[in-house]
This record gives C-alpha cells, structure tokens and sequence, in this order.
C-alpha cells in the first residue's frame, strides 16, 4: 500500500536528512529489501541541472535493516 511507501521515505529522513532520492515502486507499493535495493540515489546535479543518479546506496548509514526498523516504529 502506498502507506508503506511513505514509511520508507519517513525512515529515509530519519536515518538521513539530506538523503534524496528516486523510488519507481509502479504497481509494488510493499516496501521490500528488493525494492529499496532499486532506489536511485541522488548525489548530485550536472552542469545542465539534471540529477546524477547511482543504484549504489552512497549512504552508509541507510541500510536495508535500519530503514526496515524505522518503518516498524511508524
């Protein structure tokens, strides 16, 4: 449901505020380790303004399990 989804982002800021990223969930709207394992993070901007994206999680305090916690704290 689109309510786990905003968990994920909630958990997301939590665990890291300036974190950004991209999340194309289509039609699987249940927070999954494979799902969060397909966010495009954001690590910058390029000269034209466009966002530099990676499928690598640059952020090493934002794991699978700690965000996993913090949805099941909301």
């Amino acid at each position: 449901m689109i309510q786990d989804i905003e968990k994920f982002r909630k958990a997301v800021v939590t665990l890291k505020s300036s974190a950004t990223f991209i999340l194309d969930y289509g039609n699987d709207t249940t927070m999954t380790e494979t799902l969060f394992n397909k966010v495009r993070w954001i690590t910058g901007e390029s000269s034209d303004g466009t966002a530099i994206e990676t499928t690598t999680n640059p952020h090493s305090e934002i794991t699978w399990t700690k965000v996993k916690a913090e949805m099941d704290k909301l």
